[in-house]
């Protein structure tokens, strides 16, 4: 259910290397991360003193900061946030591969151009037939199927794919700093939600098991389900058309539709973001908004304006006007992933 006008732009720059193949019970077992003195210990020492001593503050009933448990709300975008989204972000792959997954029982699929290509591994006949050729590969991966066929389908893959760079699973390329940062937070009282441009019905299989943020607690984009009851059983079945897009201004609709308070803590990495942190921002306590800043090109990536996924530009020039936090990856993490 990834948003067809991010998809849009990622199709036009996909690249042929295609294949990278809580609350206490909501926490994740991350190394290093126990109630030990330093909380952040893949955060350089400037970088996380700067968040805790905003949470130090915010927890101290003294303090004119102070924060009451009810309203520590932290929301996190996902794709490059969480974890990478370059070469393009991890849903788009999931599409792929499921497509071919699913092709032995439809041979008529041969007949179509485009996902003939794919299913050949052609991205031209893709990339030719633009917004209707990847509405088309979206429709057939990720509708017409019960929810729980879905999340199983999602399962997975989150459990077997391997990303070609790292040659590591996806559910592994997860930011160590990032995981730090959610447990310290969950250890203060404050709820981590994910806010994601993404699909909702895409993350929420797993987000639990890799971040400790349960699916109740993971808003994204979300296309409609009809209900009905067949022999006796309830089933939810995803529809194809029109859904609601999480990204940009969309995100602090959806924090008010879903959450129905204002966030005290924004992490995000782009422009897509910048919505949800103006609101944060606009908190009525001090609040708190941070910038992953992709700028490593040899532990992960580095992009900001020249990238069609994750472009980070006016919202970079409104942290520095308002102070947010911008973490540049390359100099503010002194590991970013948990394997390193």
């Amino acid at each position: 259910m990834r948003t067809l006008a991010l998809g849009a732009l990622l199709l036009l720059g996909l690249s042929l290397t295609h294949c990278r193949t809580t609350e206490k019970k909501e926490t994740p077992a991350v190394a290093g991360t126990s109630a030990v003195a330093n909380p952040l210990p893949s955060w350089n020492d400037a970088t996380a003193q700067r968040i805790t001593q905003w949470v130090s503050a915010a927890t101290d009933t003294a303090n004119a900061s102070f924060i009451p448990v009810a309203d520590r709300i932290a929301v996190f975008d996902n794709d490059g946030t969480l974890w990478p989204e370059q070469p393009y972000p991890n849903q788009v792959q999931f599409a792929f591969n499921y497509l071919q997954a699913l092709a032995p029982a439809h041979p008529e699929w041969k007949k179509d151009p485009v996902i003939n290509g794919l299913l050949n591994n052609d991205y031209e006949p893709l990339k030719k037939a633009g917004m209707k050729g990847l509405g088309k590969v979206m429709a057939m991966t990720h509708s017409g199927m019960p929810t729980d066929s879905f999340s199983y389908a999602v399962k997975q893959w989150i459990d077997t794919a391997k990303d070609q760079r790292f040659g590591k699973r996806y559910k592994d390329l997860v930011y160590q700093p990032m995981l730090e940062l959610l447990e310290y937070l969950r250890n203060h009282q404050f709820k981590t939600y994910i806010v994601s441009g993404g699909g909702a019905d895409f993350m929420r299989p797993w987000t639990e098991s890799v971040y400790g943020i349960p699916p109740y607690q993971v808003i994204g984009s979300y296309g409609e389900v009809k209900y009905e009851v067949k022999n006796d059983k309830p089933v939810l079945t995803k529809l194809a058309g029109d859904f609601y897009v999480d990204d940009k201004a969309g995100k602090p609709v959806a924090i008010h539709r879903f959450i129905g308070k204002v966030p005290v803590f924004c992490g995000g990495n782009s422009d897509g973001d910048q919505a949800m942190m103006q609101y944060t921002h606009g908190s009525p306590y001090k609040s708190f908004c941070l910038i992953v800043h992709h700028t490593d090109d040899k532990r992960e990536y580095a992009y900001d304006t020249k990238t069609l996924s994750g472009h980070l530009e006016t919202a970079l020039q409104e942290a520095s006007q308002k102070n947010w936090l911008v973490v540049d990856m390359k100099n503010d993490w002194k590991k970013v992933f948990p394997f390193e």
